[in-house]
């Protein structure tokens, strides 16, 4: 199960208490102070994890605080410093102050910590204050106390390629046919109902690193998206994290709507929602062409596609595969010259 959000209550560990105590041994009548520091509570470290998709494991613990630290005692011991507690989060998870609204940090990187919440640190015991002048204090101070924050995380996907469209223009199909994932694939509207991560392997560059772009599925955008109509408010914040977008459009719609028509609402959508991310490069790819004839009648309309919107367009086939090689090159030299430099996953080749 694909979860996108969640709202969690974090605590950190108190710091232990110091200890007020006095050595006690026979022929010793007038023993110093021995009491010792309290240990310091844990924190609870945010953790940036590739392995964790989702935010499930949120939705059924809502609680997670970390253990306290142990005070100290006599005989100068001290207390036991408590572990930090852990959170894996999906890597691309904001993290949000649940009741100001404030972005606290941005997951963005793989493996990277945060500290959301410090553990307190021990309090001192009475030995620490003894001096020349005060050879007996009985003062010890209390551990620092706990750390806690309501959170309200959110999953923006991080992916090099966002696919976009209408519903049924042919995405999850296209994603199928280039990656091993295996989007729901029918013939009715919103079969993709959460975003749909794949991984294009594309052959090694010249230098023999291997070429993977990662593409993410969305679900089909309607008019109003942007509103909240259908499916679209609540994915088109994943399509922000994408660099390039690929634009899939259907030839002929099963729905009787225009395919150039179509084309404008979406830009439109994205428009309304984040001027940024309609800034975005795109590629604007036209499906379903095996049912189009032949070879003459895909270059017609190819042609027609182009002089309409006044851009490159590149038409495909999932079913027969034609067009898909040419469509992920295109795709993968847009990407370099869009941000030079390896896809944030190139380093896990």
């Amino acid at each position: 199960m694909f979860i996108d959000s969640a709202e969690i209550e974090v605590r950190s560990g108190a710091g232990g208490d110091g200890a007020v105590s006095f050595l006690r041994m026979k022929y010793v009548p007038k023993g110093g102070p021995n009491g010792g520091n309290g240990g310091d509570g844990g924190s609870v470290v945010l953790e940036a994890d590739a392995d964790v998709e989702t935010l499930l494991d949120f939705s059924g613990r809502r609680h997670w605080y970390a253990k306290n630290g142990e005070p100290g005692a006599g005989k100068q011991q001290w207390g036991s410093k408590a572990e930090d507690l852990v959170v894996r989060v999906p890597h691309g998870t904001l993290v949000y102050h649940a009741e100001t609204g404030e972005l606290l940090v941005d997951m963005d990187e793989e493996g990277k910590r945060y500290v959301i919440a410090a553990g307190g640190r021990g309090g001192f015991g009475n030995e620490h204050f003894k001096s020349a002048t005060n050879q007996a204090p009985r003062e010890f101070t209390p551990g620092e106390p706990a750390v806690e924050l309501t959170l309200r995380l959110e999953l923006k996907l991080i992916a090099d390629v966002g696919l976009v469209g209408k519903p049924n223009a042919g995405k999850s199909t296209f994603l199928s046919a280039v990656s091993s994932a295996r989007p729901k694939i029918a013939d009715y509207p919103f079969t993709t109902l959460v975003p749909q991560p794949g991984i294009a392997e594309l052959g090694a560059a010249a230098n023999g690193t291997p070429r993977r772009i990662v593409i993410a599925d969305l679900p089909g955008l309607i008019e109003d998206a942007s509103g909240g109509a259908g499916l679209g408010l609540r994915f088109l914040r994943h399509v922000e994290r994408t660099r390039l977008l690929i634009h899939v459009l259907e030839p002929e719609p099963a729905d009787g709507s225009d395919a150039l028509e179509n084309y404008r609402v979406i830009r439109g959508e994205l428009e309304a929602y984040s001027p940024e991310l309609a800034a975005k490069p795109q590629i604007i790819a036209v499906s379903k062409m095996d049912l189009m004839g032949g070879p003459e009648d895909h270059a017609v309309a190819k042609q027609m596609m182009e002089e309409q919107l006044d851009e490159r367009v590149f038409v495909f086939s999932s079913a027969t595969r034609s067009g898909l090689e040419e469509l992920l090159e295109a795709a993968w030299r847009r990407l370099q010259s869009a941000r030079p430099g390896p896809s944030p996953w190139q380093s896990q080749a």
